[in-house]
């Protein structure tokens, strides 16, 4: 029986391999967000030399917000690798990102949530640019949106902070 139950616990322990495509799925991801932000950087400068580009602000906001995205991507796909499928080997490579090894599920959630309260600002501030094509309905939705990533991430914060001061740390 206990050879049963040790099987069981190996196949149990490897099925985190699972993920692993998961995870390799969001670099690809980041590879076509990677297309789509040199389609807007060679827009912008076409725009910007040729003319024809009528808001270069919006296409810069528009390529920061792809570079947030493809931040975030990153983020959890290293992050959640490291957590939950295998340990990166070069842990002294000096190209080695601080944060990585170190972010665990409770801050990779609050880096979640800050990423899109930052891409929601972006996309609020093109919004606003924007705002003569919109109508005060639409930048109201947009507003209050916005507003409730900011109050989700507040939460968030405040009820992983109550867990670890529980806990006694923090």
């Amino acid at each position: 029986m206990k050879n049963l139950e040790n099987l069981l616990e190996s196949l149990f322990f490897s099925s985190r391999w699972l993920l692993a495509p998961f995870f390799f799925g969001l670099v690809v991801a980041i590879l076509a967000l990677l297309f789509k932000f040199a389609k807007g950087l060679y827009l912008l400068v076409q725009g910007v030399l040729f003319g024809g580009e009528a808001q270069p602000i919006i296409a810069i906001l528009s390529l920061v917000d792809t570079a947030l995205l493809a931040s975030l991507l990153l983020i959890i796909a290293f992050s959640g690798y490291e957590n939950f499928v295998s340990k990166f080997a070069p842990e002294d490579h000096e190209d080695r990102p601080g944060w990585m090894g170190k972010v665990g599920f409770s801050d990779l959630k609050l880096k979640l949530i800050g990423a899109i309260v930052a891409i929601s600002a972006v996309e609020l501030l093109k919004a606003f640019i924007e705002s003569s094509h919109l109508g005060t309905q639409e930048l109201a939705w947009k507003v209050g949106i916005h507003l409730t990533f900011v109050t989700s991430g507040v939460l968030f914060a405040l009820t992983d902070y109550i867990a670890a001061k529980g806990k006694g740390g923090h």
